[in-house]
């Protein structure tokens, strides 16, 4: 699933469409009338979290990639896209598995920008105050509530856990205050540190827990599980990772 960093390069790799009127709208989607974006003008392109925001004036499309959504830049894949969008330019951008809906609403006021990890507006002691209001939720799933932690998926889950040296079962209501700083921290910095590798090309290099076998701080064997509520995959070393609660 790609999480909120790819979002924001995917973001910063199609901000020349913005302006451009689209002159061709079509794929397999059946969730919106894609005849109604031909001849608009693209007003803005937005993130939130997992969110990628086509705003138009005839609508605004909210792309969600779920598990498995991809999408290509003037190229596309050997499958019919969910939606495509062809440009003036002649640029095209293609999304595939995804989840594509129309918004109806104010994205203003009805995203809580606050929440983004990667936003400007991101307020951690907004964060810190939501995780204090369920102490029995685990940490593993708090980093991936997106009410919490917009843009934080499983790879920085994993990541930002093994950082701060804090088991994925511990309780958030235990945590000494300064571990719970440093999640909320983490989650954030994990988050741009994430989004400069893969700028890189170097991502997957830099992953010291996610999809690893040894803790290389330790030099024993990770133990790995789907965990919590979200039953998402974990990777954690029960020596260095303590466990609260």
């Amino acid at each position: 699933m790609p999480e909120g960093p790819s979002l924001v390069m995917l973001k910063e790799q199609t901000a020349r469409f913005v302006g451009q009127e689209i002159v061709r709208a079509d794929g397999n989607t059946w969730a919106i009338d894609t005849a109604r974006l031909v001849g608009q003008p693209v007003l803005a392109l937005r993130t939130w979290g997992k969110h990628f925001l086509i705003r138009t004036p005839a609508m605004t499309v909210r792309i969600h990639f779920l598990l498995f959504g991809t999408y290509r830049i003037d190229e596309r894949r050997d499958k019919v896209p969910r939606l495509s969008l062809g440009f003036a330019d002649g640029g095209e951008i293609n999304f595939y598995a995804c989840s594509v809906k129309e918004f109806h609403g104010d994205l203003d006021a009805d995203y809580d920008w606050a929440a983004d990890v990667m936003s400007d507006d991101w307020d951690p002691a907004r964060a810190r105050k939501k995780l204090r209001a369920a102490p029995d939720m685990l940490a593993c799933d708090a980093l991936l509530d997106q009410d919490i932690f917009s843009g934080v998926g499983n790879i920085i889950k994993n990541e930002v856990l093994f950082r701060i040296r804090l088991h994925p079962l511990s309780t958030v209501g235990s945590l000494p205050p300064a571990k719970l700083r440093a999640l909320v921290q983490e989650a954030r910095q994990y988050s741009f540190d994430f989004l400069g590798w893969k700028k890189e090309g170097v991502l997957k290099r830099h992953w010291l827990a996610h999809s690893q076998k040894t803790c290389p701080r330790c030099h024993i064997p990770f133990h790995k599980g789907k965990l919590g509520k979200t039953a998402r995959r974990g990777f954690w070393c029960e020596r260095c990772q303590k466990r609260y609660g």
